[in-house]
């Protein structure tokens, strides 16, 4: 994607060959700033202080963490330790556990001297492989786009809601929710976005509703709860979410707030996907409401707000009462009766286990 008209993914290796940059998502989207990374600390770091989020660029950034902590050390202890470490940071989101697995296995019975060089070859495939995945899931979902333009009157816009970030700043590009859209977009459909701001981290304004903007898909920014008002009036084509975990039999786990946009969808018949790479399937869980575990985050979150002001400085402000207690459920889970259909880089599939299994069983195999 582009970032004032140049091309850039939001993870790289720097210029001296071995530290990693990426996007400072927490200053989006009233400055942009990169974030080198030479540490597994700092890895750590951007993984739990959200400077970067989403759950493939999390598992991307985990996979360099691990590199960073072998050119250290290549020692078993130190991939031990590192692997606990940065598994620990966020424990939604299952891409994290995945690309630690990768890296482990690309260097466990290797010699020392030779483990570096491998899990950051490793972490490369990781993140070209993010981009073709993200890519194969904007071919399959294009078409759930085309087939409602080709339904509208000449000049009508396809409507499209979205919940959170799942664009390219929560990949390594492209994005899973928002690649069709921008394929549709580039291939000249009339699309528009419906973003939702998702509070409390404001996600969607932030992170979306910039990057839609970067690449110039026209965008309505709205308040969380304006989603099924704008159902109720057919304003919504259909909605398109990503997702942190699937489980074997469908059920999705995403941002707080995307199980309610499900049951607005499902009241005024509006169709509900999701978009996954593979890597977020997670054939170890059938039950996502009682097996997946929901990241209680801090209350900071809920009870300020940070934004620009008008003589153009960046303020954090309280809006809630001092002394007021706050819950902050950073996910929830939407079961699979209400997902219209999974968009997965080998095609459009129902959320059931006997779908995800046929369309990934090597995956379903190996959870065995």
């Amino acid at each position: 994607m582009k970032v004032n008209g140049k091309a850039m993914r939001s993870i790289w290796v720097e210029p001296d060959g071995w530290s990693v940059g990426v996007i400072d998502q927490t200053a989006l989207p009233h400055r942009f700033a990169t974030v080198r990374l030479a540490t597994l600390e700092e890895a750590a770091h951007a993984i739990r202080a959200m400077v970067i989020r989403g759950a493939p660029l999390i598992g991307a950034t985990a996979a360099y963490g691990i590199c960073l902590a072998l050119r250290a050390d290549p020692s078993d202890e130190t991939l031990d330790h590192a692997y606990g470490t940065l598994l620990a940071t966020r424990p939604t989101a299952v891409n994290l556990r995945w690309a630690l697995d990768e890296i482990t296995a690309a260097v466990r019975n290797r010699p020392r001297s030779e483990r570096t060089a491998a899990a950051y070859r490793r972490a490369a495939e990781i993140c070209d492989e993010d981009v073709a995945i993200n890519t194969a899931i904007g071919r399959n979902g294009l078409p759930l786009i085309e087939t409602i333009a080709s339904r509208k009157k000449p000049g009508e816009r396809v409507n499209v809601l979205t919940h959170c970030n799942a664009g390219w700043l929560a990949t390594v590009d492209v994005g899973t929710a928002t690649a069709p859209i921008y394929l549709a977009h580039d291939k000249g459909v009339a699309v528009h976005v419906f973003a939702d701001e998702t509070r409390p981290r404001n996600q969607g304004a932030s992170l979306t509703a910039w990057e839609l903007g970067q690449h110039g898909v026209p965008h309505t920014l709205i308040a969380d709860n304006t989603g099924g008002h704008l159902m109720q009036h057919g304003m919504v084509d259909l909605v398109i979410v990503g997702t942190d975990r699937v489980t074997a039999n469908g059920d999705v786990c995403n941002k707080i707030g995307t199980y309610l946009k499900a049951l607005a969808a499902r009241d005024n018949g509006v169709p509900f996907y999701v978009a996954l790479p593979s890597p977020t399937i997670d054939f170890t869980v059938a039950d996502g409401l009682a097996e997946i575990p929901i990241e209680q985050r801090s209350a900071e979150e809920v009870a300020t707000m940070t934004g620009r002001t008008a003589d153009g400085r960046i303020e954090t402000v309280h809006i809630a009462p001092a002394g007021s207690a706050v819950a902050n459920y950073g996910f929830d889970v939407t079961p699979a009766r209400l997902i219209s259909g999974l968009i997965t880089e080998r095609g459009v599939i129902a959320a059931s286990r006997a779908a995800l299994a046929g369309a990934f069983p090597e995956r379903a195999g190996a959870a065995e």
